[in-house]
């Protein structure tokens, strides 16, 4: 397939909310699947970093993310609930500004619910850094981004300076 461009910070699509994938499209979402898989290991590559990228990032609106780190998963029209009272703060990157960080909080757990590629419910328990990633990625399918969630207007820091801010 291919690497696609990842759009960046300020681009409007990014804040658009996603629309449902319907079954009929599972075809052209397995070519959309096989182009996220592609660049999100380019930018693994290019960075060192990335465990999952969303559809939007690629200029996609459908409620899609794809997810790798043991091995793929594709997660269509995602769902979180049942979060947990506990929450806890990170310094969260995103593909669509790799060169800054954002302080921001999330839930400790939740679950998510969606569909697979063989269109069947499925439902998972997260926790910590599952829990965390998720999040960040179901909130670029309501065109929410990290930087909307920092913490305080202290909460940025460039990638290369983060030796200067706490953890």
């Amino acid at each position: 397939m291919a690497v696609r461009e990842v759009l960046l910070l300020g681009h409007p699509t990014l804040y658009e909310v996603c629309t449902p994938v319907e079954q009929a499209e599972l075809a052209e979402i397995e070519a959309v699947v096989n182009d996220l898989d592609d660049t999100l290991m380019d930018f693994r590559a290019r960075y060192g970093a990335g465990r999952g990228i969303a559809a939007p990032q690629i200029g996609v609106t459908k409620r899609l993310v794809y997810m790798h780190i043991d091995r793929p998963v594709v997660f269509i029209n995602p769902i979180l609930d049942q979060f947990s009272a506990e929450v806890f703060e990170l310094w969260d990157d995103c593909m669509s500004f790799p060169d800054l960080l954002v302080r921001v909080q999330r839930y400790q757990s939740c679950r998510i619910t969606f569909r697979d590629m063989a269109w069947q419910e499925q439902t998972l328990h997260l926790e910590a850094a599952l829990s965390e990633l998720l999040q960040h990625e179901v909130d670029h399918l309501d065109g929410i981004l990290a930087v909307s969630r920092a913490i305080d207007a202290q909460s940025f820091c460039l990638r290369s300076e983060r030796q200067w801010v706490g953890s």
